[in-house]
């Protein structure tokens, strides 16, 4: 069963946990720099949540001189650490309605379920004012509510919204067609405003699922 909390965890820990979900591997150095504790309090802590199995250690291949760097990352134990939103239930239910129902009737009630959320998303957007970095943060806000941990990075030519966990991986990986409903989701979500590619996916062997997201044509008409 996947763990959502553990209680013999300091705060600290679950710090660390969370910046190596978010950043990925990460070295001793970066660790205490971003969390503002010693290098020493940061092996610490990594040497007790290795041996939880939550964390594992990986040398940096690419070095050539000095001491060896390792970079700590999340084991699958470290992964399933974060909510799963009843991830294995929905699985074996998906498994269920397909072979009694079909699988268009599944992909039809998947596409209902998202499309049943539109409008709550569209509506905090446009309570965001014009500015669409500001409604990008919003949906942030939003997809992070609803397990995904998400956040936008500014790119030279638009924004990536990323989102470091999949609360409905279990699902996903038993109807694919998740995935897809998940990104014309978010394409309806901005249709007014800018245009989404997914750049990164979780199920394809990223380490996460990534959405590139640029001004739409009506958007950038506006600020010419």
């Amino acid at each position: 069963m996947p763990v959502t909390s553990n209680s013999s965890l300091s705060a600290s820990q679950e710090s660390i946990l969370r910046r190596l979900k978010m950043r990925g591997p990460q070295s001793v150095k970066i660790l205490a720099k971003q969390l503002a504790i010693t290098t020493m309090g940061v092996r610490q802590h990594l040497t007790e949540l290795d041996q939880k199995g939550l964390v594992e250690a990986k040398p940096e291949t690419r070095q050539q001189r000095g001491r060896p760097l390792h970079y700590w990352q999340l084991t699958a134990l470290g992964h399933q650490h974060f909510p799963d939103a009843h991830d294995q239930t929905a699985a074996s239910l998906i498994t269920a309605l397909r072979n009694t129902q079909g699988e268009k009737v599944l992909r039809e009630l998947i596409d209902q379920s998202e499309a049943q959320q539109l409008p709550a998303y569209r509506q905090q957007l446009e309570a965001a004012g014009p500015e669409l970095g500001q409604k990008l943060m919003i949906l942030a806000e939003m997809r992070t509510a609803a397990g995904f941990m998400a956040e936008i990075r500014l790119l030279p030519d638009g924004w990536l919204l990323i989102e470091n966990h999949c609360p409905i991986f279990q699902a996903a990986s038993t109807c694919q067609h998740y995935c897809q409903a998940e990104l014309e989701f978010l394409r309806a979500v901005l249709a007014e405003f800018a245009d989404v590619e997914r750049t990164d996916h979780l199920l394809a062997g990223a380490r996460r699922c990534a959405y590139k997201i640029s001004a739409g044509k009506a958007t950038q008409t506006q600020a010419v």
